[in-house]
């Protein structure tokens, strides 16, 4: 099959040469890549969102995961059909390059970097959460800085060095959702469930009847916490033994994935002892409605055990979500799209983009913080980039394959069909998202046709 770069045909073997020019080293293996995916999308994910999600769906927050799972799925095929043939760091910035044009290339790279940026803020805040409710004299703020100073010295040190002590966290994230699953399970046998059994797929019915709206709208917050499997890609150069094990690695973290999302929040639902439409009412609340829940069901011991592993896991998501972001910003930088500074390379690490990507998350983190609703604003406006620009990466897939014919006989389930289901999944998501999501996304957009609009005035076309 042919290889694409930048929209001219090159081999696998040139970007592997692209890639010893350009500082970056193939340093991972399969295993690697499947940890910093599930790092990033964090076992746990929905320990941190889960109140909101439990309130913007009226209840039915195992449906709303089942659903995101089916969404990324499209997405996660077209990320595996690109890879393969375009087998370059920057991942949806050098696929819409490729597939759709240098200028849709640079808007799809500018809208996925909204996320880049902030999905690790948001992850640091988790993490700042989690350690505030094990030690409330400390402040959330202090903790969410301390994490982002770790994590990022450990991005500094090297990506397999930071996958040794990835693979380590993801063992300790894993034993911990097992034990949870085990003794939700006890309780739920032994006591019955505070809430109907079918509620997490159909509502509790306290805020009305089932709403399909309000659980794609809750899809929109969902998809946040898969955005990890796609950051595999941003890797492509940096892996041994070709883009097929990216593609691989990609659709089996999706998996994984979804599959525990989905057992731990319809467990921790039928705990909840507290309404959606109270955690509707309640805000403030949302945060800590997963760890309030294993609290009052369980005991204080799962609650401190599994609010120390999501300050660990948080943490370390946001560890591969900064070299996710640190590849992108490196990516688009060596293209010229973005500073020239951020293309340079130590040691086969970008560590000015890395360092620009930690400043960016700590900044927001850190505010988020200090606010009484800074999760709740910061999740609702942080995966609106990420679904444009899946979008992008599922009209990449057609451009490539159909209309440029790069990689020989089109299949059109595999070529159209399927990608243009996964279009019409993103852009029904994006029209249910939160109007400040939609503003936020608006703005961005904006402002990347701005900066496209000057560099083209300027003769930049890289």
């Amino acid at each position: 099959m042919a290889s694409a770069d930048g929209g001219s045909g090159a081999g696998a073997a040139g970007a592997s040469a692209g890639t010893e020019r350009d500082g970056l080293r193939r340093t991972l293996g399969f295993r690697d890549l499947v940890v910093y995916g599930l790092l990033f999308i964090a076992p746990m994910a929905p320990v941190g969102v889960y109140g909101a999600l439990d309130a913007r769906s009226h209840g039915a927050v195992a449906l709303v995961y089942l659903c995101a799972t089916v969404a990324m799925a499209f997405t996660a095929y077209s990320y595996a059909q690109m890879v393969r043939v375009v087998p370059r760091a920057g991942s949806v910035f050098a696929y819409a390059r490729a597939g759709l044009g240098r200028g849709t290339g640079f808007i799809a790279g500018w809208m996925a970097m909204l996320d880049y940026l902030l999905i690790p803020a948001v992850a640091y805040l988790f993490s700042g959460i989690a350690m505030n409710a094990l030690v409330p004299a400390v402040p959330s703020w202090v903790w969410t800085a301390l994490a982002v100073v770790v994590t990022t010295l450990l991005n500094l040190w090297g990506v397999r060095a930071a996958a040794r002590v990835g693979f380590a966290v993801l063992a300790m994230e894993v034993a911990v959702l097992l034990v949870f699953v085990a003794a939700a399970v006890v309780v739920l046998v032994q006591d019955g469930a505070a809430r109907d059994w079918w509620s997490p797929l159909t509502g509790d019915g306290t805020q009305g009847g089932f709403s399909l709206g309000a659980v794609l709208g809750a899809v929109s917050v969902a998809v946040l916490s898969y955005l990890g499997f796609d950051a595999i890609a941003s890797f492509a150069e940096e892996v041994t033994g070709g883009s097929r094990r990216v593609a691989r690695a990609v659709l089996l973290c999706l998996v994984l994935a979804g599959t525990l999302f989905v057992v731990q929040t319809y467990l921790v639902a039928l705990l909840e002892p507290v309404t959606s439409a109270e955690l509707a009412d309640r805000p403030e609340q949302q945060g800590s409605a997963f760890y309030d829940a294993v609290d009052a069901s369980v005991g204080t011991w799962l609650h401190d055990l599994v609010a120390v592993s999501k300050a660990i896991g948080a943490a370390f998501a946001a560890l591969a979500g900064q070299a996710a972001a640190g590849r992108l910003l490196f990516a688009m930088a060596r293209e010229r799209r973005l500073p020239k500074a951020l293309a340079r390379t130590d040691s086969g690490v970008p560590r000015v983009a890395l360092l620009s990507a930690a400043l960016v998350t700590m900044v927001a983190a850190v505010w988020a913080a200090d606010q009484a609703e800074g999760l709740d604003h910061l999740v609702s406006v942080v995966d609106i980039g990420a679904l444009t620009a899946f979008t992008l990466l599922h009209a990449s897939v057609v451009g490539w394959f159909v209309v440029k014919r790069g990689g020989g006989p089109v299949s059109w389930w595999r070529h159209l069909l399927l990608p243009v289901l996964g279009a019409a999944v993103t852009i029904a998501v994006i029209v249910e998202a939160s109007g400040a999501a939609q503003v936020v996304g608006l703005l961005w957009l904006a402002v990347g046709l701005v900066v496209l609009f000057v560099q083209r005035g300027r003769g930049i076309e890289g």
